[in-house]
């Protein structure tokens, strides 16, 4: 069972990011005790916390003011397959407005993934929100069903998270070879040129012909020396895959 949660942990990462709509429940706040479900985009951050920007008119801010208790639902639907077979990732939760001392770096982050929500950015009413998540149900497909690891997904500290910018520059001026293999090796795509652009706990973004790809990671990485390791092993492990 342990090794069944393992994988299921990993696919339910790749769903979390490589995804950027899904659907919100909040708690109704004009019909009483009733969900109410509305389409959202949304970025993840650094750890595996959902950040969405949202305008205070829009029915699901008015509700999240009354009742922060809030459902994402995301799913990748197989066009030639059973839907019901399809991956499902819920993520329970309260969705809080973020301070503003950061509000600076997660616009600058939801920008690199949305770059049509710049515009909303003159809007006054337009706030970012951050979904604290509490529990994860993955739903892989038939019989592949399990309750996550709490506190994989709940809120964390990341200590590299200052020095994002820099190594994002050292990877991408010195091991560009290691990026591009690793985008062959996980995803089938051969270019010279991949352009690494924002990290997380789980692994990190590229670009590539325009079209964003995330690399995954064995282990969770919380700290520089982890972060340095894991790229490291990558890069012996994906040796074979550089163009």
């Amino acid at each position: 069972m342990k090794e069944k949660l393992r994988e299921y942990e990993s696919e339910a990462i790749q769903l979390l990011r490589s995804s950027k709509e899904a659907v919100l429940s909040t708690i109704s706040e004009k019909f009483k005790g009733y969900p109410f479900g509305s389409f959202v985009t949304f970025i993840s951050g650094q750890d595996r916390s959902i950040i969405i920007y949202a305008s205070d008119i829009a029915q699901h801010t008015i509700n999240l003011k009354k009742n922060s208790k809030s459902c994402l639902t995301l799913f990748k639907l197989e066009e030639e397959n059973d839907k019901q077979d399809s991956a499902r990732l819920t993520l329970l939760g309260d969705l809080v407005k973020l301070p503003d001392d950061e509000v600076k770096s997660n616009q600058e982050r939801f920008v690199k993934f949305l770059p049509e929500s710049k515009k909303y950015s003159s809007m006054h009413d337009f706030n970012f929100y951050r979904l604290e998540i509490s529990q994860a149900r993955w739903i892989g497909g038939f019989g592949k069903i399990a309750w996550l690891k709490n506190k994989n997904w709940r809120p964390m500290g990341t200590k590299w998270s200052n020095n994002e910018e820099s190594i994002i520059d050292h990877m991408n001026n010195d091991h560009s070879k290691n990026i591009s293999a690793s985008l062959n090796a996980q995803h089938g795509v051969k270019d010279k040129n991949p352009e690494m652009f924002a990290l997380t706990i789980d692994g990190y973004y590229l670009r590539s012909d325009d079209r964003i790809y995330f690399i995954a990671f064995d282990e969770l990485c919380i700290n520089a020396k982890e972060y340095k390791d894991m790229l490291v092993n990558q890069a012996k492990e994906y040796r074979s895959f550089e163009i």
